[in-house]
């Protein structure tokens, strides 16, 4: 059964007996696959970069790149809600954040945005998107699109002005409007004291086993590339070395 909105913040109850489970997906046999499953939500996140384009940063992946790869799990996973990332430099104004996520929106048909950050000006953005009916997904505590800006990749939330600062972001996203939160890289009590606070969902990645929900790129859960997953990602396979043995033994056929 397809998820919306109102039954994704109902895994928040007490009451709920599973958590969410979210996997990225970048394409369109990928996301027919998924679609077969009892998976409830999917990501086409920025990560795209990375894992299927070969950036080095998430940073280089634009509006229109999105825009295609969301078209194509759209099409492979019509009865999934698809959550699709507003990527780095679409809202650094209000005008161009929500210009840029009407045009993602409307065009790839997914059910919904995810923006990373809970600066004033990203809540302003949050409040207009939701206002004019396009649900919002927040992202804190590691935000790859400013990586740089936070100096690489660690946990978040090990000092008190860090988790000071984490809870009130969480707790400002949920009154912008969002329905649901991803936690990345977040220290684990923290991640536990943010997600019985909040009255919306969190879902976590690298964060522990406290949140309401769970995301991971397919391609680590998979072991789907060359170089080994992040380590709180432990892979339910390994199809890099399994492709590499069957193409090996076609070629030897």
């Amino acid at each position: 059964m397809k998820l919306d909105t109102r039954k994704i913040r109902a895994f928040k109850k007490k009451t709920a007996k599973r958590t969410l489970q979210m996997l990225t997906c970048y394409d369109y046999q990928m996301a027919q696959l998924m679609n077969e499953t009892s998976l409830d939500l999917l990501l086409i996140g920025d990560s795209v970069g990375n894992v299927v384009l070969g950036y080095d940063h998430t940073i280089q992946v634009d509006t229109e790149t999105m825009i295609t790869f969301s078209k194509a799990v759209k099409r492979g996973a019509p009865e999934k809600f698809v959550v699709a990332d507003l990527p780095f430099g679409s809202y650094a104004t209000m005008e161009l954040g929500v210009q840029n996520a009407i045009k993602l929106f409307q065009q790839s048909g997914v059910e919904a945005l995810k923006l990373e950050g809970a600066f004033p000006f990203i809540l302003e953005i949050i409040e207009r998107l939701t206002q004019i009916g396009i649900p919002v997904m927040g992202h804190i505590g590691l935000t790859p699109q400013s990586v740089h800006e936070q100096g690489g990749y660690y946990t978040h939330g090990k000092d008190t002005a860090s988790q000071t600062r984490l809870m009130k972001e969480a707790q400002a996203l949920e009154a912008a409007g969002c329905f649901c939160v991803v936690l990345e890289f977040v220290e684990e009590s923290l991640s536990k004291k943010i997600t019985d606070k909040l009255k919306i969902p969190t879902i976590g990645i690298g964060s522990g086993k406290h949140t309401d929900g769970q995301v991971l790129v397919v391609n680590d859960l998979l072991h789907n590339g060359k170089k080994d997953p992040p380590k709180f990602c432990k892979p339910i396979g390994n199809l890099y070395e399994y492709k590499m043995k069957l193409i090996n033994e076609y070629l030897k056929a």
